[in-house]
């Protein structure tokens, strides 16, 4: 009698661990399904109206908090990705005038859980790439009132331009009045603001300059590790997949 108790035990256990597993499939090929049908294109841009959404480009599901599309203009082949916010204007229903007030350029990539929040011009050049949780604003909390809460008093504004090519590490801050050049690099976790020359790199809190390049000389101080070498014309992905796996010590 246990002999046949434990066989009756062993085969609910495995139906069970083969239910759990089902369940976790179809959960997630449910999940996948809503990500697609969800994500925002021009062929698709669901209840958004924006200024411009451009080929290619695509906003992931979920998204953040989107309003004021009219004056927001996407470019192609952007890569929105998860949560991030896009707001034009400090809330909902606001006339902005005749102009775009959020403009991002061709290529641009903004990561996960960022937030870009305009009232008066924010401008991407093309192929700007943004880390996760980066932050972009042409609004600051003023505190000149003593008598009412920081909250409620009316922000400061200035416009913001990130130059193309540039890279915005994981978490930095971009302040209003901002004026980033090209191909600058941002450190995760700085905070920007003031204005930012071509080919440099900034860090801190404020953020500062602690690396740049000079013509003639090149990068000051100088780079630390020698450039990555340019992949060959005409290697596949399953090509350079085979030579990291040739290299892999395991």
């Amino acid at each position: 009698m246990p002999k046949n108790e434990n066989v009756f035990s062993s085969a609910t256990a495995a139906a069970t661990a083969w239910r759990r597993r089902a369940t976790t499939r179809l959960v997630h090929r449910g999940w996948r399904w809503v990500q697609n049908a969800g994500a925002v294109t021009a062929a698709r841009p669901g209840p958004l109206r924006f200024g411009r959404i451009g080929e290619g480009t695509r906003l992931a599901f979920p998204l953040g908090t989107v309003f004021g599309e009219r004056w927001i203009q996407l470019g192609d082949h952007c890569i929105i990705g998860e949560q991030v916010t896009l707001t034009a204007g400090m809330m909902p229903d606001l006339d902005l005038g005749p102009d775009p007030v959020l403009r991002l350029g061709n290529g641009v990539v903004l990561g996960r859980g960022s937030h870009v929040v305009a009232s008066v011009p924010v401008v991407f050049g093309d192929n700007v790439y943004c880390g996760p949780y980066v932050y972009v604003t042409s609004d600051n909390h003023s505190y000149d009132d003593t008598t009412t809460p920081v909250g409620k008093q009316w922000p400061r504004t200035a416009p913001v331009t990130i130059g193309a090519g540039s890279w915005l590490g994981s978490g930095c801050v971009i302040l209003p009045g901002a004026r980033l050049g090209r191909n600058v690099v941002v450190a995760a976790g700085a905070v920007v603001r003031g204005e930012v020359p071509d080919f440099a790199v900034v860090a801190g809190a404020p953020a500062r300059i602690v690396r740049r390049w000079e013509p003639g000389t090149g990068w000051q101080p100088p780079l630390r590790t020698p450039a990555p070498l340019p992949v060959p014309e005409g290697v596949t992905p399953e090509q350079l997949l085979a030579l990291a796996e040739l290299d892999d010590p395991a």
